[in-house]
């Protein structure tokens, strides 16, 4: 059995993946004619379908599944990090 990610398993992932990006495209609502905050639904909407997809990015196009914990947490954890800086940076500056 080999340790990489099948065929099936790539494209079903590239496929969420696509559908992600969808998601958050509509939910940014992406008008160039009418710039505006985004409310603080669709952010968090942004945000959380750009941490699924960056999970699934490392798990399946990475292969962390097969490493030890250590590396998954810390991959995780720095994905996480850059997640909260962004929506961090979004509330401050939706509050000035």
């Amino acid at each position: 059995m080999t340790s990489l990610p099948g065929t099936r398993r790539l494209l079903t992932t590239w496929a969420v993946l696509m559908g992600l990006t969808v998601v958050s495209m509509v939910s940014a609502l992406l008008d160039a004619s009418d710039w505006q905050t985004l409310p603080l639904w669709s952010a968090a909407l942004v945000l959380l379908a750009t941490g699924f997809k960056a999970q699934r990015l490392l798990m399946v196009y990475l292969n962390l599944r097969r490493a030890t914990p250590a590396w998954k947490g810390a991959f995780v954890g720095l994905v996480i990090l850059t997640l909260a800086l962004i929506g961090a940076g979004y509330l401050v500056g939706r509050m000035a």
